[in-house]
């Protein structure tokens, strides 16, 4: 088994969509990115990236790379999901938490799990939360969102053989 962590972080700013968990959610802001800005999917990639021990974000969808302008950080996670099979793991447990003053998200979670679930992740393995900075900080003062994941892989094998 092997446990990763992962951590993304982006600015609020007019005229961008809200994406959150591969979930449009309804908000006057959106995150800047370079992709989507999905800090949800950034993180729990960049988890799965880390229990792998292969680097960041960064070294899959750097953005220098043009491919990845406006991408669906879904897809950047499927992607991600098919190399650790293709390196005999598969992701058994992701928990998730997504950090934001407003909008208020508990309504969209269940969505958020069915749209990660086409990346390639059981919705039964995934745990979201939403929690607030209590008005604290650049997310507090509304100025951006962030998102912490923890992941665990499992080897493929090991996992059929039980």
């Amino acid at each position: 088994m092997r446990i990763g962590i992962g951590y993304d972080s982006h600015r609020l700013v007019e005229g961008r969509k809200l994406i959150i968990g591969g979930v449009a959610i309804p908000f006057e802001k959106g995150l800047i990115g370079h992709s989507d800005a999905d800090v949800l999917c950034h993180a729990i990639t960049d988890a799965v990236i880390g229990a792998l021990g292969l680097g960041d974000l960064g070294k899959y969808f750097p953005d220098t790379d043009p491919r990845w302008k406006d991408a669906s950080s879904i897809q950047m996670l499927k992607e991600i999901i098919d190399i650790t099979r293709m390196n005999g793991y598969d992701v058994i447990w992701v928990d998730s938490v997504v950090i934001a003053e407003e909008p208020k998200f508990f309504p969209y979670i269940e969505s958020m799990k069915v749209s990660l679930s086409f990346a390639g992740l059981s919705p039964g393995a995934i745990n979201i939360k939403a929690k607030t900075n209590e008005g604290m900080g650049f997310i507090g003062r509304g100025e951006g969102i962030a998102a912490h994941a923890v992941c665990l892989l499992d080897r493929l094998c090991e996992r059929t053989e039980k």
